[in-house]
């Protein structure tokens, strides 16, 4: 197997959360793809925050592009220059208030490698406690739910998150704590 080759690469649209790119790629082959697209988007982080009484947080908030109010777990942006662990305790305390005694990287997945090349991690906190209120961007509006381990799997097991880097998220946090087979 060997990667392809960038013959050339132009930029169609640069935008803080749309930018998109078109490559020039010759094949291993050797057969020539004149036009590729790929979307560049930042890094991210999603957490798995365990409360110190044993609670998931989430946040239920409306998604433009489902055109849903969808329960998902808290995310955000990995900002230039920023550690993702320290993105992820940023965000977690932005949209939720609450701040972990610890943080432990779960795993590094990639939203669709055909056509995006971000990454996102994925990190599970625990012993939070509730120490501010949430502090939200202007176009932010966020609720939080706070749902017990089995409430969560339920929830999960249910299809009730269809964010599927939040379900993937959460199947190998529950693995990691021991609670699936």
């Amino acid at each position: 197997m060997e990667k392809w080759t960038l013959l050339d690469s132009k930029y169609i649209i640069q935008r803080p959360w749309a930018t998109l790119r078109v490559d020039k790629l010759q094949l291993p082959n050797g057969n020539i793809k004149d036009e590729y697209y790929v979307l560049e988007y930042p890094t991210w982080v999603n957490m798995v925050g365990i409360t110190e009484d044993d609670k998931i947080l989430f946040v239920k908030q409306y998604r433009h592009g489902a055109g849903k109010i969808l329960i998902e777990l808290p995310a955000g942006v990995v900002e230039d220059g920023e550690d993702p662990a320290e993105a992820a305790k940023r965000e977690l305390l932005e949209e939720t208030g609450f701040a972990f005694d610890s943080i432990e990287e779960i795993c590094q997945l990639h939203a669709n490698p055909a056509t995006s090349g971000n990454i996102t991690y994925t990190y599970l906190l625990t012993g939070g406690k509730k120490i501010e209120e949430q502090e939200l961007d202007h176009s932010e509006d966020i609720d939080v739910v706070e749902l017990t381990i089995p409430e969560a799997q339920e929830l999960l097991f249910s299809n009730g998150i269809s964010q599927a880097l939040h379900t993937s998220a959460l199947f190998y946090c529950f693995k990691k704590l021991g609670l699936l087979s």
